[in-house]
């Protein structure tokens, strides 16, 4: 396990979100553009086996269904490497979307272009946009690195989500994430 941490030299506060069009274990193909509009869209790349992803996934969860109400999108792309990591198959990602009960569109990068555009470091590493889908947080979820964010004394990313739905600036440095590296192709 390659352990890295995100950062914020590709994506900078109000650069806008690099498109893509993605398929989904819906079954249906997802562009950027469907979520334009959102109050806040949470952009997390995350895969399925991940030490650093597993312990989070409930919160993910839990955070789409405690704001989704209030404007809240999350969606999730995963970009590692199937053929050296088949636990991150499209068939496996379905396999964990129902597991976990996943209420948000889970994508796949096959191409790993996305996670270039965006400059996606680890898993997990999440980007938080406003309505005109311009960055206003990346960094962690939390300091509980690996563990569920129960066990965390903050709340980075819930606190910028709540600010951000509240009309509120956010002024949160930048706090990378920590996690697996992204499984590239060679």
């Amino acid at each position: 396990m390659s352990l890295e941490y995100s950062n914020d030299r590709v994506l900078e506060r109000e650069n806008e979100a690099p498109n893509f069009d993605l398929d989904g274990v819906d079954e249906k193909e997802h562009s950027l553009e469907e979520f334009r509009g959102k109050k806040a869209v949470l952009i997390i790349f995350m895969c399925n086996h991940c030490p650093y992803v597993v312990p989070k996934m409930d919160y993910i969860v839990e955070l789409q269904s405690k704001y989704g109400k209030q404007g809240l999108q999350i969606v999730a792309i995963n970009s590692n490497d199937s053929v050296k990591y088949p636990e991150d198959s499209f068939e496996k990602m379905k396999e964990y979307a129902e597991k976990y009960s996943f209420n948000f569109p889970y994508l796949i990068d096959k191409t790993q272009e996305i996670a270039k555009a965006y400059g996606a470091m680890c898993t997990p590493d999440p980007y938080l946009f406003d309505s005109e889908l311009k960055l206003k947080y990346h960094g962690r979820f939390d300091d509980a690195h690996a563990e569920s964010h129960g066990e965390g004394k903050t709340s980075e990313i819930e606190d910028a989500i709540k600010k951000l739905l509240a009309g509120e600036e956010i002024t949160a440095e930048f706090n990378p994430s920590c996690g697996c590296s992204i499984k590239w192709k060679d």
